[in-house]
């Protein structure tokens, strides 16, 4: 399994939680709404703010709240300006972090994402030198029970997909950024329902994380940018053994 498995798997887990504190839906609203913004309310030509409409759906956020949040973007209801802005730094043990936010005070966001990486022996990197390292990729989870290996592979590289990987209890299909959608919609119409499906940033390559003390700490400040209310998603290049996972989670 790889490193960025085991992160989404971490924050899926971790999202219920979030839910109930409504730090997930203020990130996911946030999301609809520079979506609108940037391309327009109408779902069916704005591909990007379809994903991020059904991404708040799977998670609950109420149709109501959605709905407004895309109003806000268009601009038939009065909403803030967001910024979107990403940052490149390093966790300890030459962890490459890239970080994208939301924000309608970059200095304020900046300052809060550069506090965090010091105050736990990370570093803030210069734009683009961690940025070539990850690659914009969609990713649709779907349960192990839910299809045959092989249907499931024949239906999604007729959709476009790239590859498909077993992640123990789940599927793993990847596809181009671009194909996202008709992936999840191929699946949809064979009666097949995912767990998820996002655009995320998959790492070209790994670094491999061999202590549990720095396994645990590289885990600890991602989780701690995670956090922060401007932060959408950080992404991350580690490879940390299955055998240290399970250390850590015990």
């Amino acid at each position: 399994m790889s490193g960025h498995s085991k992160w989404a798997t971490i924050k899926h887990r971790k999202g219920a939680a979030d839910a109930k504190r409504g730090k997930l839906f203020a990130k996911l609203i946030k999301q609809v709404e520079v979506a609108a913004r940037q391309g327009g309310g109408d779902l069916d030509s704005n591909p990007t703010l379809r994903t991020m409409y059904q991404k708040a759906r799977d998670n609950s956020v109420p149709l109501d709240t959605i709905e407004r949040a895309v109003k806000r973007g268009t601009g038939e209801l009065e909403g803030v300006s967001y910024e979107s802005i990403s940052y490149e730094g390093y966790a300890p043990g030459g962890v490459a972090l890239y970080i994208e936010c939301l924000t309608d005070n970059r200095n304020r966001t900046g300052s809060e994402i550069r506090s965090t990486l010091t105050r736990n022996g990370g570093t803030l990197a210069e734009p683009g030198s961690v940025a070539w390292q990850f690659e914009r990729k969609g990713v649709v989870l779907v349960p192990s029970s839910a299809a045959d290996e092989d249907e499931l592979m024949m239906l999604v590289l007729d959709a476009g997909a790239e590859d498909l990987a077993d992640d123990g209890d789940m599927w793993r299909v990847v596809t181009p950024a671009g194909d996202l959608n008709a992936v999840r919609d191929a699946l949809t119409a064979a009666r097949i329902t995912p767990q998820s499906a996002d655009l995320t940033m998959l790492p070209t390559s790994s670094v491999a994380v061999t202590e549990p003390a720095t396994a645990r700490t590289v885990l600890k400040l991602m989780d701690m940018i995670d956090d922060l209310d401007d932060v959408q998603d950080v992404y991350s290049n580690f490879d940390i053994g299955d055998d240290i996972m399970e250390e850590l989670a015990v």
